[in-house]
């Protein structure tokens, strides 16, 4: 069931893009099974209350990744389905990247990199004030760990214990300008988190059945008293065999020809 709920996010990507012209296929695909795992398995969620106070949250960074959530929170019944149709239309609240104040579900207005951490660190340190017990599920991109405002917000959620939260990196291994490791790298990512105090695990990010078991249980562990990050090695593009290694499909668009052919590939891949 998940792997087709990857599928399916994979597939609406495509048809969102379309109606748009240009989107970020690359970024969803590395992503899919994770979304998956999350929203149809892991987070606790109600079918059509998008606002429910005792609901886990999710903040993501690589907010240009937003084409890939949208179908997710049209399906769970968060908004009408008709939405999807309009996407980036004149007047449409779907936009290239979330705006929580216009699209139901979406719980953080994302796309400048950086900002998500601190984000969902002030949701989980605003329980202590409410009373709730969700968890914050944080999804960032690995080009995003160049950011200093992400290791303020390491430091502060390890001083503050901030156990409900859980980070995932997307270690797709690309960014905007090219492979991650040549522009700026980042390894050894799992020993700097531990070293900023976190809870740390690995995880191969296109095994759904692997990252659900991984995020159920680290979502139950109530003896954790450390925040925890979880490294999921994915492929940029994964899906789609051309777009894999070229970082040019960063943002592009798909002619009604190539989609097809994305389509077919999208079908036959074993999530």
């Amino acid at each position: 069931m998940l792997k087709e709920r990857a599928r399916f996010i994979r597939l609406e990507t495509v048809r969102l893009i379309e109606i748009a012209k240009t989107g970020h296929y690359t970024s969803v695909f590395s992503a899919a099974e994770i979304f998956a795992a999350l929203y149809y398995d892991v987070m606790r969620l109600r079918k059509g209350d998008p606002s429910w106070a005792s609901r886990d949250r999710f903040t993501i960074g690589k907010g240009h990744a937003a084409v890939g959530l949208f179908p997710i929170y049209a399906d769970l019944g968060f908004f009408p389905k008709e939405w999807l149709d309009n996407y980036t239309r004149l007047g449409s609240p779907l936009g290239d990247h979330p705006d929580m104040r216009k699209v139901p579900g979406v719980d953080f207005s994302s796309g400048s990199i950086g900002h998500a951490l601190s984000n969902g660190l002030g949701m989980v340190l605003a329980q202590r004030w409410t009373g709730e017990d969700y968890r914050v599920f944080c999804m960032m991109g690995d080009g995003e760990m160049q950011e200093g405002q992400v290791w303020e917000a390491a430091l502060n959620a390890a001083q503050h214990k901030a156990r409900n939260l859980i980070a995932i990196v997307d270690r797709n291994g690309y960014q905007l300008d090219g492979r991650v490791d040549d522009l700026m790298n980042i390894e050894p990512l799992d020993e700097k988190w531990r070293a900023f105090g976190w809870e740390v695990h690995t995880v191969d990010g296109h095994d759904v059945a692997r990252v659900t078991e991984l995020l159920r249980r680290v979502r139950a562990d109530d003896e954790r008293t450390r925040p925890c990050m979880i490294i999921a090695r994915t492929s940029k593009g994964r899906g789609v065999s051309y777009m894999e290694t070229e970082p040019g499909w960063h943002l592009g668009y798909l002619d009604p020809s190539d989609a097809e052919k994305a389509i077919a590939e999208i079908n036959a891949l074993d999530a």
